[in-house]
């Protein structure tokens, strides 16, 4: 487990770069709220954006964005929420959850960022 984490926040930095050089500030990371977690919260222009991260080395089921399901939608939309009411400054702001999908071709990393992936449950 402790290799599958770090791992995952090896990607997580990945996309994070890859997001803020298309634009975006990072607000926080790995924001954890009751019931669920967000990798990151960042601004684009002036929207606020709850991204999820998911890196899948193979294809065989779907990739990265399809294992962002209903049951992590929810989850993400709850810790959205719950960072709103935490963050009072943010709470106007428009919203939106995006997907950073991360999967390798030819042995590179091959990221799609897929924006408004889903809205919040």
């Amino acid at each position: 487990m402790p290799h599958t984490r770090s791992r995952g926040s090896e990607w997580e930095r990945v996309a994070e770069s890859f997001l803020q050089g298309k634009g975006l500030k990072t607000l926080c990371r790995n924001y954890h709220g009751r019931g669920g977690e967000i990798d990151l919260v960042m601004l684009d222009g002036e929207t606020l954006v709850f991204a999820e991260v998911r890196f899948r080395a193979r294809r065989t089921h779907g990739g990265g964005a399809a294992s962002v399901g209903a049951t992590k939608q929810q989850r993400v939309s709850r810790a959205a929420r719950q960072f709103l009411q935490r963050e009072r400054r943010h709470a106007r702001r428009v919203c939106r959850f995006d997907v950073v999908a991360i999967g390798q071709e030819r042995g590179r990393p091959r990221l799609q960022w897929i924006k408004a992936a889903f809205e919040a449950c």
